[in-house]
């Protein structure tokens, strides 16, 4: 489903220095039968002052902004007015943003901007509400006494290591405060996938092997996957390997910043099957009886939604099975949470979807990439 936005005012506003093509998205969206409000202020402090007669509905960001203050300004909007799409404007040849941008913005976009982007990315975003504001999935989740609590520590690690000032040793306090987590990292750094055939003991080895964000990773798995969550009779070893072979594809299928956004939402990909009563049905399997309930898709990502975490995550864990539902142009942390899950699971690959972004000549590449690990 497709939202109509013509049929509905927007005020959109543009935070960085006027570009030529300002007067031509303007007449475009006016061809288009948009009735919106397009207006510019030059920086972050502009944007927090300007007064207009109502909400800003889409806050558009030019990535050039001096010293961090567009990454500052979206995280305000983020926490003050999580109502207002959020869109990080980017030079076409520029260096990715860092990874607290990508954070903070539901979606990037490139310049000169088009009008018809600008309004399938808007249209994307609200769809994702609507997909995860659906009364049937709010009542199914609001009659759990006990969710699944937020993952703390990995919320404070992540504050940790966007800190400049970050050290070996503070990373290491953090996760000593919690020993039984300290153990299953521990644990997992010694496993296949981390270990190199080298036995680590202790936790300052762990961490300087794995580094800071595969340490902030396996936080995540060791939080989410732990005994204390409420849950229905699953296998939780099994579901968190399942998450870190597909995190470490994803780290591969994605060569920028948001490659680590891809990986995130793929250790969290089945965190719905924690809920009891959920749909475990996975694409493609027909031995299953048709089932009422919510998806483990979409209740997931509600649920990540409640824990704050990031759009694209969200977004990327509603639509792992459907990638061309979040109606991202490119191939993105969507699309690659789509492959890392199928190809790690035995689920079936969208090639059309990957044919629409102009990718499915990568498949048998991604297919060696799975079937080499296996081998290892």
């Amino acid at each position: 489903m497709q939202l109509d936005t013509s049929q509905s005012s927007m005020f959109v506003l543009f935070v960085g220095e006027q570009t030529q093509g300002d007067i031509s998205l303007k007449n475009s969206l006016v061809e288009q039968g948009l009735n919106w409000t397009i207006a510019r202020v030059a920086s972050a402090e502009a944007a927090l002052s300007a007064p207009s007669d109502g909400p800003v509905d889409v806050l558009v960001v030019d990535a050039r902004l001096n010293g961090g203050d567009g990454s500052k300004l979206l995280a305000r909007y983020r926490t003050e007015h999580p109502e207002t799409v959020r869109i990080l404007l980017l030079d076409e040849k520029a260096e990715p943003p860092d990874t607290t941008s990508m954070e903070v913005a539901q979606r990037l976009l490139s310049h000169p901007l088009r009008a018809e982007e600008l309004v399938e990315t808007i249209d994307g975003v609200l769809e994702l509400r609507t997909l995860l504001d659906a009364p049937a999935l709010k009542t199914f989740v609001g009659r759990f006494a006990q969710l699944p609590a937020a993952p703390e520590l990995y919320l404070e690690l992540t504050r940790v290591l966007n800190d400049p000032d970050c050290t070996t040793s503070h990373l290491i306090n953090l996760v000593s405060r919690d020993p039984a987590t300290a153990a299953r990292v521990l644990r997992m750094c010694n496993s296949a996938y981390f270990s190199g055939g080298r036995v680590v003991s202790d936790l300052r080895s762990a961490v300087i092997r794995l580094g800071g964000q595969n340490l902030r990773r396996l936080v995540l798995a060791s939080e989410v996957f732990s005994d204390n969550s409420p849950a229905a009779a699953v296998d939780r070893e099994a579901m968190q390997q399942r998450a870190i072979r597909s995190s470490e594809l994803a780290l591969a299928l994605l060569g920028d910043a948001s490659a680590d956004l891809a990986a995130t939402a793929c250790l969290l990909a089945e965190v719905g099957k924690l809920l009891p009563g959920v749909d475990t049905t996975e694409p493609g399997d027909a031995t299953s009886p048709a089932s009422d309930a919510p998806g483990y898709a979409e209740t997931g990502a509600y649920l990540l939604g409640l824990w704050g975490l990031p759009l694209p995550i969200v977004e990327a864990v509603a639509n792992q099975h459907r990638p061309s539902r979040s109606g991202h142009r490119g191939f993105w942390v969507t699309g690659a949470v789509h492959v890392a899950r199928s190809l790690t699971c035995g689920l079936p690959v969208d090639e059309a979807y990957l044919a629409s972004v102009a990718m499915a000549q990568r498949l048998p590449e991604w297919t060696k990439l799975v079937v080499s690990e296996e081998v290892a």
